[in-house]
C-alpha cells in the first residue's frame, strides 16, 4: 500500500490518498489521538470521485468518535477496468425497470456476485495494510456500501466486530444464505419509502441475520431522505463496539 502525504481537512481530520496494488482509495485519521485507534471501513456504491464529499463527512464523524476510516474504489468503478458481466447485468436491470418488468434473480446474481467475489479479498488486504500502520490497531467495523459485500466480509473476516448496514441494494439469494452465518452486532438502516428498493427484501434480509444483537432503524422517506439523527445513532453503535 502506498500513501500520499497527509492533508489536514480541518475539524480534526487528516486525509491521505492510498493505492493498494493498483486500486485507489483513501485513509482518514483523527488529527490527534492518545494512541492507536480502531478502524471503520467506509463502504459506498462505487465511484470514489463523486462520492468523496459524502465519504469525507462520514470520515469526519468517525474521527469525532476517535476512529480511523478507510475505503477503496469498487471493482469496475471509477478509473478501474470495467467488469463486462456486471455492465451487461446493469444494462439488463435498467431495461427491466424501464419496461416495468420484475428484476429476475439471474440479473441480480450477475450484477452483485462478481462484485462481491472481487471486492471482498481487496477489503481484507486493506485491513491487513491499514492495521500495520502505527496509528491504527483495530478493532475493525464496516459502515454502509453494497450490503452483499458487507455480509460476505462479516462471514469471512474474523477481525470485523460490528457492521452498520444500509438496507437497499439488490440482494442475491446467496447473500440471504450467508446472512444466517453472520453473528457480529448489526445496526441496519432502512428508508421505508425508498422507491428504488424492495422493502420486503430488506426486512427478509434483516430476519435472516444470525446475530444475537441486531437493530433495525426504519425511517420514513426516500433513499436520500435519511434524517441526521440516524447518523448519530449509527455513531453511538460504533462507539459501543469499537471504543
Amino acid at each position: 500500500m502506498r500513501l500520499s502525504p497527509a492533508q489536514p481537512l480541518g475539524a480534526g481530520l487528516v486525509e491521505r490518498e492510498l493505492t493498494l496494488d493498483d486500486v485507489p482509495g483513501f485513509l482518514w485519521t483523527p488529527e490527534s489521538s492518545s494512541g492507536p485507534v480502531p478502524l471503520v471501513l467506509l463502504g459506498h456504491p462505487g465511484g470514489l470521485e463523486p462520492m468523496h464529499p459524502r465519504l469525507v463527512g462520514r470520515a469526519r464523524q468517525a474521527a469525532a468518535s476517535g476512529f480511523a476510516s478507510a475505503t477503496l474504489e469498487l471493482p469496475g468503478s471509477g478509473e478501474r477496468p470495467r467488469m463486462q458481466v456486471v455492465d451487461e447485468a446493469r444494462a439488463d436491470l435498467r431495461a427491466a425497470l424501464g419496461a416495468g418488468e420484475p428484476v429476475t434473480a439471474d440479473i441480480v446474481d450477475r450484477l452483485i456476485l462478481p462484485l462481491v467475489d472481487a471486492a471482498v479479498p481487496e477489503w481484507q488486504s486493506l485491513i491487513d495494510e491499514v492495521l500495520s500502520l502505527p496509528e491504527v490497531d483495530g478493532p475493525v467495523a464496516i459502515s454502509g456500501g453494497v450490503v452483499a459485500i458487507a455480509v460476505r466480509l462479516a462471514v469471512v473476516e474474523p477481525r470485523l466486530v460490528a457492521a452498520g448496514l444500509f438496507a437497499g441494494s439488490f440482494v442475491p439469494q446467496a447473500t440471504y444464505d450467508e446472512a444466517r452465518r453472520v453473528t457480529i452486532p448489526l445496526h441496519v438502516l432502512l428508508q421505508w419509502d425508498d422507491e428504488g428498493n424492495d422493502r420486503q427484501a430488506a426486512l427478509d434480509l434483516f430476519d435472516a441475520f444470525g446475530s444475537a444483537e441486531k437493530t433495525l432503524q426504519a425511517n420514513l422517506g426516500g433513499h436520500t431522505g435519511v434524517p441526521s439523527y440516524a447518523g448519530e445513532d449509527t455513531a453511538r453503535f460504533f462507539e459501543r463496539h469499537l471504543a
